[in-house]
């Protein structure tokens, strides 16, 4: 039985060499296209305090003095939160991600950050803290001395220095994992393979580039990104397969001619396919500056006497003067012929000076009009 095992493996390596040669330079591995269904890591939180600090804790705020005293009850010792101090103490939240084959007894690294007024983590220990799921259950538990990359530091003058954030640091292989997530792929008999960005033309193409290796029937697509594979149901058979599949490569798709615009950085980003029917645009600015001024002017009053004469003062007399002033430049035209590029378009709004944003406002005319043909995204 495991000779036929290996022997039918082999064939299949054998065929998906033969297989490889003659791909296109530009294909892409499955699994940098597709992710399994179920693979996935999961994401853990927990509540904790981190000890230790030099007079940079959170000081006597009402939840830190709660969690110090819930703690020191747990080795059965009676205080009053009034007799607590935590300058030295900081509560925290505790983040990190569970894998998606993370057994019992693996570590994994967890992410500490302040809740409350704390200014910084440095030189802190965290206390056992239980992670726990989107259900509920405690996965892992967190404990162990902080790696903070900030640094903050303050003057008796009230001066500060803040270098990164010293609020957050971080605690590598910090937690251990107590307990397994229940992962579908182990029993099942098929593998569903997700696209990272759908697309029809895609999964057909996988389908057929599975189904030309291991056999008709074998890979069916779903949608646009979901393709469905038959998969041997045994646990060791199963990793050999998918290990095989994932290494298949295939040439996506092109995808749709799309044009994203940045309308707060001013960034534009225009794909390859991107093309303009024939287009006739006229493009000018018009600056409006208007500059406001107040002119103050003295009064007073003159009294002659014997011998000289005493200037009295008076009331200052402000009087508002506005100037305005329209600059219009000279509109620029230029002409799109049927069906130009991407490198064109570039290459004629660069040629009349138009900045990011005139390109912004000429795309948008552009989409209106009909005569872009790509979809335009503003973020």
């Amino acid at each position: 039985m495991i000779g036929k095992f290996i022997l039918k493996f082999l064939t299949i390596l054998l065929i998906k060499v033969f297989a490889l040669i003659s791909l296109p330079v530009g294909a892409d591995r499955l699994k940098d296209l597709t992710s399994i269904a179920g693979v996935r890591t999961n994401q853990l939180v927990g509540y904790g305090i981190v000890v230790g600090l030099a007079g940079t804790g959170d000081g006597n705020i009402g939840l830190t003095l709660q969690s110090m005293q819930s703690m020191v009850s747990r080795f059965g010792l009676a205080t009053d939160v009034k007799g607590l101090d935590g300058k030295n103490t900081a509560a925290v939240m505790v983040t990190g991600e569970l894998a998606a084959f993370g057994k019992p007894g693996q570590h994994m690294n967890v992410t500490v950050s302040t809740l409350g007024k704390a200014k910084s983590l440095r030189g802190g220990t965290l206390l056992m803290t239980p992670l726990l799921g989107a259900d509920g259950e405690t996965y892992a538990v967190a404990q162990g001395n902080l790696v903070v990359g900030g640094l903050g530091v303050e003057g008796g003058d009230g001066s500060s220095l803040t270098v990164n954030i010293p609020t957050v640091g971080r605690i590598p292989r910090g937690a251990t994992i107590e307990k397994m997530v229940d992962n579908p792929f182990i029993g099942s008999s098929n593998v569903i393979l997700n696209l990272h960005q759908g697309d029809f033309s895609t999964a057909l193409s996988i389908s057929e580039a599975i189904n030309d290796i291991f056999g008709d029937n074998v890979a069916v697509p779903l949608d646009a990104s979901s393709i469905k594979v038959r998969s041997p149901k045994d646990p060791s058979q199963k990793v050999a397969f998918v290990s095989l599949l994932e290494n298949i490569e295939v040439e996506p798709s092109r995808p749709a001619a799309k044009v994203v615009v940045n309308a707060r950085t001013g960034t534009i980003v225009i794909g390859g396919d991107v093309r303009v029917t024939p287009a006739a645009v006229t493009h000018g600015s018009l600056t409006v500056k208007i500059d406001e001024k107040k002119n103050v002017t003295a009064t007073g009053g003159a009294v002659v006497n014997e011998n000289q004469v005493v200037t009295t003062p008076g009331d200052a007399v402000v009087t508002p003067e506005t100037d305005i002033e329209v600059e219009e430049e000279p509109a620029k035209a230029f002409v799109f012929d049927p069906g130009v590029s991407l490198s064109t378009i570039v290459d004629t709004i660069n040629a009349v000076g138009a900045g990011a944003s005139d390109l912004v406002a000429i795309l948008e005319a552009l989409r209106e009009s009909g005569a872009l043909r790509a979809e335009l995204i503003i973020i």
